[in-house]
C-alpha cells in the first residue's frame, strides 16, 4: 500500500490518480472511474472529483493509496 500525503483538506479524486501517475491525464482519470475501475474504501466510486479525506483508501487495479495528512 502506498500513501499520498496532502497538506489540505482533501484531494479530488481525479487529481489522486494523476498525482499517483495511475493516469496520465484529466480525461484518462475520468475514463477509469466512469468504468467502474476504482474503488473508495471498498465501494466503486462513480464521481470523478470525490473529495478524498485523511484515512480514505482508493484502490484502482493492482494499486491502493491511502490518503493521509502531512
Amino acid at each position: 500500500m502506498q500513501e499520498f500525503q496532502i497538506e489540505s483538506e482533501y484531494i479530488q479524486l481525479d487529481q489522486l490518480l494523476k498525482a499517483c501517475r495511475l493516469a496520465n491525464s484529466g480525461g484518462e482519470a475520468h475514463f477509469l472511474v466512469e468504468n467502474g475501475d476504482v474503488t473508495v474504501n471498498g465501494q466503486v466510486e462513480s464521481r470523478k472529483r470525490a473529495k478524498l479525506r485523511n484515512g480514505d483508501i482508493v484502490e484502482v487495479f493492482d494499486e491502493t493509496i491511502k490518503v493521509v495528512t502531512k
